[in-house]
Order: C-alpha cells, then sequence, then structure tokens
C-alpha cells in the first residue's frame, strides 16, 4: 500500500508541477500578448494620425486650387463683363473709346457730356 501511496503522491506532485508551469507560462503568454496589443494599437493610431493629416492637407490643398481657379474665373468674367459694357457704352455713343483706362485714356468725367 506504502508502494501505490508513494506513487499516487509523485502523481500528484507531476500535476502540480505541471499545473504551476502551465500557468507561469499562461501568464507570460498573456503579457506578451498585452504587449502585441499595445503596440499594433500605438501602430495603428499612428497610421490613422497620419492618414488624418494626410487627408487634411490633401484637402486644403485642393481648396486652395479651386478657390485660386474661382477667383481667376470671377476675375475674367469681370474683366470680359468691363469690356462689354465698355464696348456698348463705346458704340452708343455715351462715352469716347479713347476714355477708357486700359486704352491709354484717362477716365476724367465731365458734365453732361455724351447725354
Amino acid at each position: 500500500m506504502d508502494v501505490l501511496m508513494k506513487g499516487f503522491s509523485m502523481a500528484k506532485e507531476g500535476v502540480v508541477a505541471a499545473a504551476e508551469k502551465t500557468r507561469a507560462g499562461v501568464e507570460e503568454a498573456a503579457a506578451k500578448t498585452k504587449e502585441g496589443v499595445l503596440y499594433v494599437g500605438a501602430k495603428t493610431k499612428e497610421g490613422v494620425i497620419s492618414s488624418v493629416n494626410t487627408v487634411a492637407n490633401r484637402t486644403t490643398e485642393q481648396t486652395n486650387i479651386v478657390g485660386d481657379t474661382a477667383v481667376a474665373g470671377a476675375n475674367e468674367i469681370s474683366q470680359k463683363t468691363v469690356e462689354g459694357v465698355e464696348n456698348v457704352a463705346a458704340s452708343t455713343g455715351l462715352v469716347n473709346p479713347g476714355d477708357f483706362s486700359h486704352g491709354g485714356g484717362s477716365m476724367e468725367q465731365g458734365g453732361d457730356e455724351g447725354y
């Protein structure tokens, strides 16, 4: 009977030792998993921040391009409008073509001339 009890005792010690090693292994694996998750989270955060900054910068650049294009278009339209009004005014005899500032003349307004 002692032999049997001694065998069971040895088996019990083996199971306890295996359980301790398993617990230590699981703790180590959990710690490494936590480190890995934190690393991936940090890298993902960096990537998201970088992506957001890239998108924001590109949006700003595109907005500036659109704004510049709109201003250039508005300037061109206003210039064409002024030229059209000048042409109408000149063709109806309300003003002399030499009176326009871009034609080399001066823009002097004088009394009731042309009315």
